[in-house]
């Protein structure tokens, strides 16, 4: 499992096959509600106990694209980090996620084009060691630091 690199993002070079990085997330009721302001998804499903604990559910759930973001935040900040830019995701949903959750996010480099300075990440979320969503990003990163202003 890898950290953070220090400069903040790796470039191109630095990243290998296999390179795996991982977080973990607790799924409050804050953050749903965040979701759902952010998203301007207000599904019931999400935010009523009664309505969705009438549905195939039996209560409520997070939105699938909260649990996907936790991804997006590990592509942003760990791996690569700084300078990423997202070009493509894939996403398939395998279970719910509800409060209370600890979800574990994870992201493994799976292959890399050195001539388009692009990686294919495999992107998988745990609860409790099962297995709720997958997919696969394409991410564009970047060659080389920029250096430091005034430097």
């Amino acid at each position: 499992m890898i950290q953070p690199h220090p400069s903040g993002g790796y470039i191109l070079d630095e990243l290998v096959v296999g390179m795996t990085a991982e977080k973990l997330v607790t799924v409050t009721e804050q953050r749903i509600r965040q979701f759902a302001e952010a998203s301007d998804d207000f599904n019931p499903l999400h935010m009523d106990e009664a309505f969705a604990s009438k549905t195939a559910y039996r209560g409520r759930i997070a939105h699938g694209l909260l649990s996907a973001s936790f991804g997006s935040a590990i592509v942003g900040t760990i791996m690569p980090g700084a300078g990423a830019i997202y070009l493509g995701q894939t996403l398939n949903f395998h279970r719910p996620v509800r409060i209370g959750d600890v979800v574990t996010a994870r992201v493994t480099v799976a292959s890399i084009d050195e001539a388009a300075a692009r990686v294919v990440l495999s992107c998988e979320v745990y609860v409790g060691g099962e297995l709720v969503m997958d997919g696969a990003a394409t991410v564009r990163v970047p060659r080389r630091r920029r250096p430091a202003r005034g430097g």
